[in-house]
């Protein structure tokens, strides 16, 4: 007894510091991420002449997040949380300098070779919340995993606010305007990878799969794909499948709106200072409230949660669509409100992927949940820059109510009662 007791109280320190390091990555990884964001649109207008592949930037990012994030699951399968983290956020400060340079020489293909190296940055800051539930109790996993997300207020809503300051450092130094905050990213990026490196011991996800193995029995070698063996625990398991699908329409939603609201602004004669403003508050909204959100996703249920998520989301979009071009009360409340609904579906879906993910399949689940979730959301992406080139924002924001609908009967069908396999 003295030797479970011994390993539990190992387990909960180890929990404690996972969380602690994490929370620091996230603050200062998410300033690397978020700086572009009210840039990547306009910076992709000026390199490609066209305002209908203005969305191609942040689809690639997206699109590069999706990706990486299925191949950096193996990775961390094997080496673990640290080794993992550490390769997204190199590979992403990698596609900052690389966008810098797209601008500097004026190549749109380059940016967006570029934009898909920033992807990785975005799976480390996914995997990052991964890595909060290693050690988490059913008791506090949701909570566990919205502190970490919680932590990327710090940076994500600095970034985007140094947009302007970027943009003057970059004319002091002689690369265009567009590409200061890209410059300054990676340097966030870097930093992240260094914190993670030195910090993230003992690495959370090796010890819980040492936890979970009696003692002296080694691990048994993995079969098949990463893809196959989800497929197997999805239908062993029918709420992770609505907890994959209700993570992926949310984030498309959020991305494809989102991603076009500095045209929208710009359209209306708004300068880059109003617009990070603006996208500082969307960002608020997605990671300030995380904390709450936990607690209430371990007090009352993830699918309740998540389906109080689909209903923000559906208020945001309609003042989205009815928000004129420019800086308006609408675009800014809306924008909130496409942040806080995100949050709350996010951190229930996320969670749920989590618990009724088994620990030998863990990062194989949680990396095709990013696959597919970052796929959808690079299609909604580059489907936007069209929508709105030829219908305006307004219809952008009404032609996504039809991926809430799906978010909302995610939540529904979560709550149903199901049979949960061992």
């Amino acid at each position: 007894m003295t030797g479970v007791a011994d390993a539990d109280l190992e387990i909960g320190s180890a929990q404690r510091r996972t969380v602690r390091v994490l929370v620091l990555t996230q603050a200062v990884g998410a300033v690397g991420i978020t700086i572009g964001i009210a840039t990547a649109s306009l910076l992709a207008r000026d390199l490609s002449g066209s305002e209908a592949l203005s969305g191609l930037a942040q689809t690639s990012q997206v699109l590069g997040a999706a990706v990486i994030s299925f191949l950096l699951a193996p990775l961390m399968a094997r080496r673990g949380r640290r080794t993992g983290l550490m390769t997204g956020y190199v590979v992403g400060a990698g596609g900052g300098l690389t966008a810098v340079l797209a601008g500097v020489v004026g190549s749109m293909p380059l940016l967006l070779v570029g934009a898909l190296m920033l992807g990785a940055a975005t799976s480390a800051n996914n995997a990052a919340r991964y890595a909060a539930t290693d050690l988490a109790t059913d008791a506090n996993r949701a909570r566990s995993l919205s502190m970490v997300v919680w932590a990327t207020t710090i940076g994500a809503v600095a970034g985007p606010n140094l947009t302007g300051p970027a943009g003057a450092l970059a004319d002091r130094i002689g690369i265009p305007e567009l590409t200061g905050p890209f410059a300054i990213g990676a340097i966030g990026m870097l930093s992240a990878a260094v914190v993670v490196g030195l910090l993230l011991r003992p690495d959370p996800l090796l010890l819980a799969q040492r936890a979970a193995r009696p003692a002296g029995v080694l691990a048994a070698p993995r079969t098949g794909s990463s893809w196959s063996r989800t497929v197997e625990t999805v239908r062993a398991r029918p709420q992770l499948g609505y907890a994959i699908a209700g993570l992926a329409l949310t984030h498309a939603t959020m991305i494809g709106v989102m991603t076009m609201t500095p045209i929208h602004m710009e359209h209306g004669g708004s300068g880059l200072e109003v617009i990070g403003i603006v996208i500082s508050v969307h960002v608020l909204g997605m990671f300030a409230f995380s904390p709450f959100v936990g607690m209430l996703a371990d007090g009352f249920g993830r699918p309740p949660v998540l389906g109080a998520g689909g209903a923000t989301l559906l208020l945001a979009l309609l003042l989205c669509a009815s928000s004129p071009t420019g800086m308006s009360w609408q675009v800014t409340l809306g924008l909130f409100l496409l942040g806080l609904g995100w949050s709350l579906s996010m951190v229930a879906s996320s969670t749920m992927v989590a618990e009724h993910a088994p620990i030998e399949v863990r990062t194989d689940v949680q990396g095709v949940s990013d696959l597919v979730m970052g796929m959808t959301a690079a299609v909604a992406g580059a489907l936007a820059g069209l929508i709105v080139g030829q219908a305006g924002y307004p219809a952008l924001a009404l032609v996504s109510l039809v991926l809430v609908v799906g978010v909302l009967g995610c939540a529904l069908r979560a709550a149903a009662p199901t049979r949960r396999v061992a």
